[in-house]
């Protein structure tokens, strides 16, 4: 039996187990990135681990989140990652020199190798071949050291694309379809490959669009084979010495199958508040609009740009709208001045902003009360724009622009002809904004301001574990609902402590109040708890608040394993009338916890104790041997030292 593109990458980095379905395996890693909203933590991890040199191929500190420098925080933290990885070996990204996916997909990322990130997007990478997963901070800490990364084996999902894309029919368009096929929890446990006659039509652009968005499928991540398409891009930014044809084997299993008609697909939108709740543009025709946000790190390559540029040129912004573009990289931006496409988009009344994550994350451009914005980002969730009462519809850059002239939301093809961009032989190559690390790492003090603040750290899990309902969610909770994410509250990433105030708010305003009233307890979730960013400050808030366990319907991959890594138990029903039976304040234990923890393994369910109401329920911990002594040590911090120590 052949193998997948994956499978082969899984083989050739496979570090202990077998790579069957559900079975806990572990990878070497060849790449780390991190960004500073989870840098900072992450290297205070790494920091703690106590390894001198990180042990990866290359590992690339990134600055592109936290760019709003309204106080000290948030340069403190860009000092502290700057001194940081230079001591250890990093090199660091600096302000202004773009997006850490659009970045990395430029000039680091390589065909067939494994790539780590602490960030959910990670996944942008695998438009040219690589396995890139996104990950909590911690692992990616580990990963840095030296150290292996775990994971279940995936399921793998064959999307065949066929034929070519039609006039205004675009790669967000692709990704909004899947979206729309699968849904946010459709691709958990799974990664998905992309094949068929339709992949010689598309750029690397337009493949990591759709591999980026790939995160919101709640996959591990997605991937396309690196081909003729992948050696001219990498030729074109000077480094076709990397290419390598990876492909699958015509005789691979997978165990989906979907296909889609590239030549059937019309403009597409996802409407609020989750990206896939998909329909066509000609649905929401008419609906006026007030932003347009073109950026992020879905949508910011220049491919994407010179089109927008195209559409502009010659027209002006309607008075209505806000039209507000980001270019992915300094590479970007340098091009599009070069091209005189910079000055299109100026003259038609765009507000340029820096290379950065910016409104994709709430980090400024919050629309006005209400308002309408159509954005190119990966994310509509609610409240993350900054501005809880507004809508945010996902769509690509040609539909943004073309409402940005009309007012209101408009089939393109009702604009006139599509803009047609060529890729560019050759890039302009200058990574100046890049910065070694130290040849002397022994002469570099790290700088650490006043905001940085020590994280939580777990302890041994004890034989009873006990405590309240403090709150109990519906479906599709995301890492913006857990811990949100704006930009009153990104400088404070690395001061745990004081985000902790502000865990769940979106969902109920007291809960923070009530954690700390009751010495802690458990959250209650519904299905898909977690989906979405792999910031695990959403399992350290509550661990800072005494949560000791998240009984949920079901676990987005990364938030469950930064529960782990947190030594914060992650169950789930069995019975979803369990889930029905619970109310707040109702209080749990899990007698004889730490046995009833080491059976699970052997997939015995653990017995829960609702001492309120009288009563029993069963719930599953899918746990390895390693993440059972992790649970038990407290986190894998601790559970790593305890190794050391024999």
């Amino acid at each position: 039996m052949g193998l997948t593109i994956s499978q082969k990458i899984i083989r050739d980095h496979l570090l202990s187990g077998e790579m069957k379905v559900g079975e806990e395996i572990s990878i070497r890693i060849d790449q780390t990135l991190t960004q500073d909203s989870t840098g900072t933590m992450a290297y205070l991890q790494f920091e703690a681990i106590g390894v001198p040199q990180v042990k990866t191929k290359l590992s690339v500190a990134y600055i592109d989140h936290n760019m709003l420098q309204s106080g000290f925080e948030n340069a403190d933290d860009h000092k502290y990652i700057q001194t940081v990885t230079s001591k250890h070996g990093i090199r660091f990204s600096r302000p202004g020199n773009g997006v850490c996916h659009q970045v990395h997909i430029e000039r680091f990322g390589v065909p067939g190798q494994t790539l780590l990130g602490s960030d959910s997007h990670t996944p942008t990478c695998g438009g040219i071949g690589m396995l890139a997963i996104g990950a909590g901070g911690l692992d990616v800490a580990v990963a840095m050291g030296g150290g292996p990364y775990y994971i279940s084996m995936p399921k793998m999902v064959r999307i065949t694309l066929k034929n070519k894309l039609g006039p205004w029919a675009t790669a967000k368009d692709i990704i909004l379809e899947v979206l729309r096929i699968m849904t946010v929890k459709g691709g958990v446990g799974k990664i998905v490959e992309y094949a068929g006659d339709g992949l010689a039509s598309l750029t690397v652009p337009e493949r990591a669009t759709i591999t980026n968005m790939g995160a919101e499928l709640g996959a591990t991540t997605s991937i396309f084979p690196s081909d003729e398409v992948t050696k001219q891009f990498l030729i074109a930014q000077g480094r076709g010495e990397v290419w390598t044809e990876l492909k699958a084997d015509e005789d691979a299993v997978y165990d989906e199958e979907i296909e889609i008609d590239l030549a059937a697909l019309r403009p597409l939108v996802a409407k609020p508040h989750m990206p896939d709740q998909v329909v066509s543009v000609k649905e929401l025709e008419g609906l006026k609009v007030d932003q347009c946000c073109i950026g992020s790190c879905t949508n910011s390559s220049l491919y994407d740009m010179l089109k927008v540029a195209k559409i502009l040129k010659g027209h002006t912004v309607h008075p209505d709208v806000s039209l507000v573009i980001a270019p992915g990289s300094k590479q970007v931006f340098n091009m599009l001045a070069e091209t005189g496409a910079l000055a299109d988009m100026i003259e038609a009344g765009a507000r340029i902003i820096e290379c950065g994550c910016g409104p994709c994350i709430g980090m400024g451009q919050s629309p006005k009360t209400n308002a309408v914005s159509l954005r190119t980002n990966n994310r509509n969730f609610y409240g993350r724009s900054g501005t809880k009462s507004a809508s945010i519809y996902l769509v690509s850059p040609e539909v943004a622009a073309v409402a940005a002239v009309t007012g209101v939301v408009t089939d393109p093809a009702d604009f006139g002809e599509p803009p047609v961009v060529d890729m560019p032989s050759s890039f302009k190559v200058n990574d100046n904004m890049v910065v070694m690390p130290s040849t002397d790492p022994d002469s570099v003090e790290v700088v650490r301001g006043p905001n940085i603040k020590p994280f939580p750290i777990n302890k041994e899990l004890a034989d009873d574990v006990d405590g309240k309902v403090l709150i109990k969610t519906e479906d599709n909770i995301t890492t913006d609902h857990i811990m949100p994410s704006n930009a009153k509250l990104l400088p404070f990433r690395s001061n745990v402590p004081y985000l902790a105030d502000f865990c769940l708010t979106p969902c109920d305003e007291g809960f923070p109040a009530r954690a700390k009233e009751n010495g802690g307890g458990f959250i209650i979730g519904g299905a898909n708890y977690g989906q979405g960013s792999s910031r695990e400050h959403a399992a350290l808030a509550p661990l800072q608040l005494g949560v000791k366990g998240v009984i949920a319907l079901s676990f987005a991959r990364i938030h469950m394993a930064n529960l782990i890594n947190n030594g914060i138990l992650p169950l789930v029903f069995k019975d979803t009338e369990d889930y029905k039976k619970l109310d707040m304040l109702d209080e749990l234990e899990i007698k004889d916890a730490r046995n009833q923890i080491e059976a699970a393994v052997e997939g015995k369910p653990v017995m829960v104790t609702n001492k309120t109401k009288g009563y029993d329920f069963a719930t599953d911990l899918s746990i390895s041997d390693r993440q059972c002594g992790m649970l038990l040590a407290g986190g894998l911090l601790n559970f790593t030292r305890k190794q050391a120590e024999g």
